[in-house]
């Protein structure tokens, strides 16, 4: 792998580790603010429902119960710019356990984002979150 595309894989990786901290902070404790993470064309598939601009992704989000996350396990890729028009974009995968007000077991979940440099500031162009449950229930 050459000098340059190492950097560009540690960068996607220090990045995935910040946005992450960012994000599961901002969904477990300020979770109104959320909306201002996505695009405003951002998609999120949440359990295999479908959710599309960043309002109604909100609006979804304050429907939640309260949750606590905890990040497990995360890998980061640079997508190449060939594919995304130049724009600097990473897809981030993100595994852990979590838990929502009023139930006492935790749940494992899988997320993976892809995100996209706009004006300085990582906005998420698609997410989607996935509970982890055994096949066939």
């Amino acid at each position: 792998m050459s000098d340059v595309a190492v950097k560009n894989v540690d960068s996607a990786c220090e990045t995935a580790e910040e946005f992450t901290r960012v994000f599961y902070k901002q969904v477990d404790n300020s979770r109104h603010l959320t909306s201002k993470l996505y695009l405003d064309t951002g998609l999120l598939v949440w359990n295999g429902n479908g959710i599309s601009g960043n309002d109604k992704i909100q609006k979804f989000l304050m429907d939640l119960p309260a949750s606590n996350h905890t990040l497990k396990s995360l890998d980061a890729q640079p997508i190449s710019d060939v594919l995304v028009a130049n724009k600097l974009t990473y897809l981030i995968q993100a595994c852990g356990d979590v838990t929502y007000q009023n139930e006492e077991t935790k749940k494992p979940f899988q997320q993976t984002f892809l995100i996209v440099a706009v004006d300085g500031k990582w906005k998420i162009a698609s997410d989607c979150f996935r509970l982890q449950v055994p096949y066939g229930n």
